[in-house]
């Protein structure tokens, strides 16, 4: 998993999403299930009509740390984590 300093938080994405769900077996009704949404909403994430922001974005960080999901950062954290 990737460790970031105080305050980072990964960009959930579609690929995320869907790479978070399939890493916990899960479909889409399952997940949306342990973080108490709607199918669709998990759906809509998936296809990028929107990305999970807030409250949502931080379960999804929450689950995805207590599942060892490891996930990439974007370029910019790239460069600033091996800037150190």
């Amino acid at each position: 998993m990737d460790r970031r300093r105080k305050g980072r938080r990964p960009t959930w994405d579609a690929t995320r999403v869907r790479a978070l769900r399939r890493h916990l077996g899960l479909s889409q009704q399952g997940l949306a299930d342990e973080l108490g949404t709607r199918q669709q909403t998990i759906s809509e994430w998936e296809r990028d009509v929107y990305r999970p922001r807030g409250a949502s974005a931080r379960l999804l960080t929450i689950v995805a740390e207590r599942a060892d999901f490891t996930y990439r950062t974007s370029a910019a954290e790239d460069v600033d984590r091996h800037a150190r």
